[in-house]
């Protein structure tokens, strides 16, 4: 029983240190959405189910909730967004070349489409971004009108 106490006392010393350590946070500024939302052009109700569904995890800013200030948990939100951002940065929009914004724009589709975006997780602690069906059908809709557009874009040789 002596060396349960230990262990469970070391563990919590390792716990408490660990709160000191942070990882970077997603931080950069609003104006980057700029260039996405002028190229795109989705109308209010697209903006706002963006806004609500996809920009803290694709996007170069990030509103933390609450628990992000405990370790291990800003570690995985940490992990989680800069993958996300991987797949997706509408913050490094203007460097994607039309062949690459149509493609994103195919996997945006296909990922609202088949209800893998935004994901279970996220969703569980944010309700207010899980989408209805009406709002799948505004995002694809508005998507298929973007892919449009860059599909008719001149092609650089």
């Amino acid at each position: 029983m002596k060396i349960l106490k230990i262990i469970l006392v070391g563990l919590l010393i390792v716990f408490v240190l660990a709160q000191y350590i942070d990882p970077e946070e997603n931080s950069g500024s609003i104006t980057s959405f700029e260039t996405f939302l002028k190229d795109t052009n989705p109308n209010e109700e697209v903006t706002a189910i963006l806004k609500t569904s996809c920009f803290d995890c694709h996007s170069d800013v990030t509103n933390y909730p609450w628990y992000n200030n405990i370790t291990p948990l800003n570690f995985w939100l940490a992990e989680h967004i800069e993958d996300g951002k991987k797949h997706f940065n509408i913050s490094a929009w203007d460097g994607y070349s039309v062949k690459k914004k149509d493609h994103k724009f195919e996997e945006l589709i296909e990922m609202v489409e088949s209800k893998e975006m935004p994901l279970e997780s996220y969703t569980y602690t944010h309700a207010e971004a899980k989408l209805t069906d009406a709002q799948i059908a505004a995002v694809v809709e508005w998507g298929k009108k973007v892919r449009l557009k860059y599909s008719l874009a001149p092609q650089p040789q």
